[in-house]
């Protein structure tokens, strides 16, 4: 049945490009476990580097071929956005190393808080009692199902530090820069994924070899290896693309409150194809908690006050350039 009213059309929207980011978000990180844990290629740096390169060529390719409208981001801007998005990457992936696994994800959870912050503090955001309460469900149900051991040190909390709040900034960043400079996701994708592939790509071999010991260069590729390489890059397209057009759509809070849909998934996939170890009534329960919280979280903040900014903006203006910007994320 296809949407007749703009209420309709836009909830349908919604639910497509959640499900898009859903999918590739859950099935990239199957086929890059799948990578890293069966054929050793553990060089995740230098990977994203490679995932943002075949983002850039596609865009690339897009705006030739006229599907993508030239656009302007100030050169600042760019610069501070691949900053944060490139000191998030690494921090991610210092803290899961020098940190347990139940501590990576107690500060994975802790980003929920300061996105919250930043829209308060930046935006204005008045969250509702509901909305509120419905967020710290979210967060006791994903960290009863993932969070197991905890040992803290110091060079661990620090980069787990900065690795929460570059996150943050860079996924507030996504939603500010779309609203500011009314771009779609391919245009913000089309000037952050060269600065961001150029860099990752120039320090990536660098880096892994710091956390790894082990050279890029020197990795034994095969046909299977180069395959689930490439594999990991083309869905890295739909992965990108799709958290800039949910976070542009909604708010970086959001995405990252339903987000947690995809860490859910994941431990089911992962249990479903990789082995039932670890499955037990206190994940279950984590994840039927979580689950819980996501919905309430859905009905809460789409109410009336759940979720409301303080601060008046010109709607007609704002109306009109998402309109425009948002064609092409519509199309896809």
């Amino acid at each position: 049945m296809v949407p007749t009213s703009k209420a309709e059309r836009k909830a349908a929207l919604d639910v497509a490009s959640w499900m898009f980011n859903v999918v590739t978000s859950v099935g990239i990180i199957m086929v890059n476990k799948a990578l890293m844990a069966t054929y050793g290629f553990s060089f995740a740096t230098t990977l994203t580097g490679l995932h943002f390169a075949t983002t850039t060529i596609i865009t690339v390719v897009l705006r030739w071929l006229g599907y993508v409208q030239p656009s302007h981001l100030p050169v600042p801007e760019l610069l501070k956005f691949a900053f944060f998005a490139n000191l998030s990457i690494v921090g991610m992936n210092v803290s899961l190393m020098w940190n347990s696994v139940g501590f990576y994800q107690i500060a994975k959870l802790c980003m929920i808080p300061v996105s919250c912050f930043l829209e308060v503090l930046f935006d204005k955001v008045r969250y509702s009692r509901d909305t509120k309460l419905s967020i710290v469900v979210v967060l006791l149900g994903v960290a009863v199902c993932t969070v197991t051991d905890v040992s803290v040190n110091a060079k661990g909390l620090i980069a787990a530090v900065i690795a929460v709040w570059s996150t943050a900034l860079q996924q507030y960043y996504v939603h500010f820069l779309q609203r500011k400079y009314s771009l779609g996701s391919f245009n913000l994708l089309g000037h952050t994924a060269p600065a961001q592939a150029a860099s990752l790509l120039l320090l990536g071999p660098f880096i892994d070899y710091l956390l790894t010991t082990k050279k890029v260069y020197a990795f034994d590729y095969n046909v299977i290896s180069v395959f689930f390489i490439t594999l990991s890059c083309l869905i890295a397209i739909g992965t990108n693309l799709s958290q800039f057009i949910c976070i542009g759509r909604f708010t970086a809070v959001s995405f990252q409150v339903l987000g947690h849909m995809k860490t859910i998934l994941v431990l089911f996939l992962g249990f479903f194809l990789f082995g039932r170890e670890g499955l037990n009534l206190q994940v279950v329960l984590g994840m039927i908690l979580a689950v819980a919280g996501m919905i309430w979280y859905g009905n809460a903040s789409s109410k009336q006050g759940g979720k409301e900014r303080r601060t008046p903006t010109d709607k007609s203006h704002k109306n009109r350039s998402l309109s425009d910007s948002e064609q092409l994320d519509e199309k896809v």
